[in-house]
């Protein structure tokens, strides 16, 4: 029932119950009057809610505050949704028994206004009598206010049940208001939640595709950088040099090699000695350092002499290296090849010549003395008969230092300073291919044990039989 009805049925019963209990004086005293009955209507307004707008503007000024924090808030508040949820449950359980004893009051006051009722039948029954005692009245009228005073208690009581009731109703109301404030700050999280993990995603994306592109990036730069390091080292390779500049090179880089060879005489020990200087070569893979057989003790000869001992020893700017085996070459066993490796060559400090890896590119090429006693320059032909070798042009030599006259023995360098090969005769030059090898020899051996003699005898026959104009 709605409160303000409740209220002015309350008062309207009220002043019923005094009009209708007041005795009728003139019937007892004789006077005559006229009773006059003042009555006052009470109302009484409902207070007005709260504004759920200026709630929600409020709501939403707070959330923009807390933005920041809403991912760590959002279990809280589910957890505070969740009490609230339990305390409204409670607060609806509490109105519901509070209605209940506002319905039992209620009862008992629509008793009370029956029993009024009844006494105020019984009242003006009674007044009709003429015989109607004080003590009669006296007590009427103390029953009368007794049931008065039940009546105004019950009035209070139920005035009290009722604000009871409208705070358990604006108790209900701030939860729900609370309950949705909370639901929607939650499908708020969830959905800036969304949004950034959207964002991480987009970013994550996106910095793929910028390391893609850096990478495409530096790869068209390493490209380029080899690009450009391939056209220099082509520029290098086709840009011919100076006979000096080669020359000059050949001097800097150029190896003194040692050789003593021994073997027992009638009069004590035989030795015999040369030296000759040479340069450090390799194809990629392995280094020689080489000579003619001309310009070491060994010689190709039937009966060959024989020897004990032989040893061989590098030297390069105060670095010395002792050799371990020398070979002949495969292609020529006039051409003596001496390994070594990359310590052994870091330590002589000397520069490491690359073979040529087109011999034909430039038709002239530089010539130095085995003994870097003189240089110059002269042109080479290809001859189909000899593949391995190419014919020197003696109709165009031109000699820079020294007495030039190419013999064998002597370095040939291409006009891009890589070495070309080695004089095999006066005519020929040996092209550096590869560095095969026929027979090795180690030198911390007796070299009569290994058969030298044999071997020497042997390669004087092989070239016996090469063609004449390679002999």
């Amino acid at each position: 029932m709605n409160r303000s009805i409740l209220i002015v049925i309350c008062d309207f019963l009220l002043v019923s119950l005094l009009v209708f209990s007041t005795p009728d004086l003139t019937k007892v005293t004789g006077e005559t009057g006229t009773a006059t009955l003042r009555t006052s209507e009470a109302t009484n307004a409902p207070s007005g809610g709260k504004d759920l707008a200026a709630v929600m503007r409020t709501a939403l000024t707070e959330e923009q505050q807390k933005r920041e924090q809403l991912l760590g808030e959002l279990e809280k508040t589910r957890k505070t949704a969740a009490q609230q949820e339990r305390q409204l449950t409670e607060n609806e359980k509490r109105a519901q028994a509070i209605q209940q004893q506002q319905a039992a009051l209620q009862q008992q006051f629509s008793a009370a206004q029956t029993n009024i009722a009844a006494l105020n039948q019984q009242l003006t029954a009674r007044s009709t009598e003429a015989t109607l005692t004080k003590e009669q009245l006296a007590a009427m009228q103390a029953d009368m206010q007794k049931q008065q005073d039940q009546a105004a208690a019950l009035k209070q009581r139920l005035a009290d049940l009722e604000k009871a009731n409208q705070a358990a109703i604006a108790d209900r109301e701030r939860l729900t208001n609370q309950l949705q404030l909370a639901d929607l700050e939650r499908r708020h999280a969830a959905e800036q939640a969304a949004q950034a993990q959207q964002q991480v995603q987009f970013e994550r994306e996106e910095k793929a595709r910028l390391e893609q592109q850096a990478t495409k990036l530096a790869e068209g730069v390493k490209t380029l950088a080899s690009k450009s390091g391939e056209l220099a080292q082509e520029i290098r390779e086709n840009r011919p040099l100076a006979s000096n500049t080669i020359f000059n090179d050949f001097v800097t880089n150029a190896v003194d090699v040692q050789f003593t060879a021994s073997r027992p005489g009638v009069f004590g020990e035989s030795t015999k000695e040369r030296a000759a200087k040479t340069v450090l070569v390799t194809d990629g893979t392995n280094t020689f350092a080489m000579c003619h057989v001309q310009d070491t003790p060994l010689t190709f000869w039937v009966p060959p002499m024989d020897w004990d001992a032989l040893a061989v020893s590098l030297q390069h700017d105060g670095g010395k290296l002792a050799i371990k085996s020398l070979s002949f070459s495969q292609p020529d066993p006039r051409l003596i090849l001496m390994p070594l490796n990359r310590a052994d060559a870091s330590r002589l400090g000397a520069k490491v010549y690359r073979t040529s890896a087109d011999p034909f590119k430039f038709q002239d090429a530089v010539v130095v003395g085995a003994q870097g006693a003189y240089y110059g320059e002269s042109k080479f032909q290809i001859d189909v008969k000899t593949p391995d070798y190419v014919r020197l042009d003696r109709s165009f030599v031109k000699g820079l230092f020294g007495n030039f006259n190419p013999s064998r023995g002597d370095l040939v360098f291409s006009r891009t300073g890589e070495l070309l090969g080695i004089m095999a005769n006066n005519s020929y030059c040996l092209v550096l291919r590869t560095f095969g090898s026929t027979s090795t020899f180690q030198l911390d051996q007796s070299m009569r044990s290994q058969d030298l003699a044999d071997t020497l005898a042997h390669y004087y026959v092989a070239i016996g039989k090469m063609p004449p104009e390679l002999q």
